[in-house]
């Protein structure tokens, strides 16, 4: 079973999505602001977030902050095609997708499958692939941790895919589409933008200078690769 929480203040898209996600293995939770979402996060397990970025109270992306505070939940979040510097902003602070308005109850359905099975697998120890190290950069797949040069660093579940996917091939150049159709290999639906996105974040997690990155470079035109560090 896996509990859903749907945090929207328009009563109509979450009967909608009520709709689409009706499922005998998805309990749904309901808020209508930030705040609500917040309190329902802290006293339920949660495995997922539905969440507007456009709500009274406690808007989505200051909710998303809060939330990465404490928890890797994946969260996806509901945007209006007027909205396209929040969704930059969302992925910037957390976020692991996001839907616009108004969407196609397959791509709902589609993207949620997604980030359940991601979540799932990153949480859950399932895939027992040994161990992936780059420089000072060490991926235990085993017990879904990554470290920098001895220390801890959190990822969310899209991130430690996308970072899994480039130290598995050292030097290897993968276009945005590459990436996106890997890692969000069932869903027809995206933007090239959402991996820019994604990859600044993780570098920012990596990358003494972000702007001059040792391991996660940019091949101009082609797309991303993880250069083997110094200690190599």
């Amino acid at each position: 079973m896996y509990n859903i929480l749907i945090c929207d203040d328009e009563k109509d898209i979450v009967n909608a999505l009520k709709i689409y996600l009706t499922d005998p293995d998805y309990q749904l939770f309901e808020a209508d602001t930030g705040m609500k979402a917040l309190k329902i996060i802290r006293e339920q397990e949660i495995h997922l977030v539905l969440m507007d970025i456009m709500m009274p109270v406690m808007d989505g992306i200051s909710a998303m902050v809060k939330i990465r505070e404490y928890s890797n939940v994946p969260v996806i979040l509901l945007t209006a095609k007027s909205e396209d510097t929040d969704k930059v902003l969302g992925l910037n602070v957390g976020a692991d997708d996001y839907i616009t308005k108004p969407f196609h109850p397959m791509e709902v359905v589609a993207r949620v499958r997604s980030q359940l099975r991601r979540y799932m697998q990153l949480g859950g120890g399932q895939q027992q692939s040994g161990s992936l190290r780059v420089g000072g950069i060490e991926l235990d797949d085993r017990a879904k941790q990554v470290t920098l040069d001895g220390e801890p660093v959190a990822f969310t579940p899209t991130e430690y895919e996308i970072l899994k996917l480039l130290m598995q091939h050292p030097g290897q150049v993968f276009s945005p589409k590459e990436i996106y159709r890997k890692i969000w290999n069932d869903l027809p639906y995206g933007s090239e933008n959402t991996v820019a996105v994604h990859i600044r974040h993780i570098r920012e997690k990596l990358e003494i200078n972000p702007a001059e990155p040792r391991y996660l470079k940019v091949v101009w035109g082609q797309g991303y690769k993880m250069e083997r560090g110094p200690r190599e």
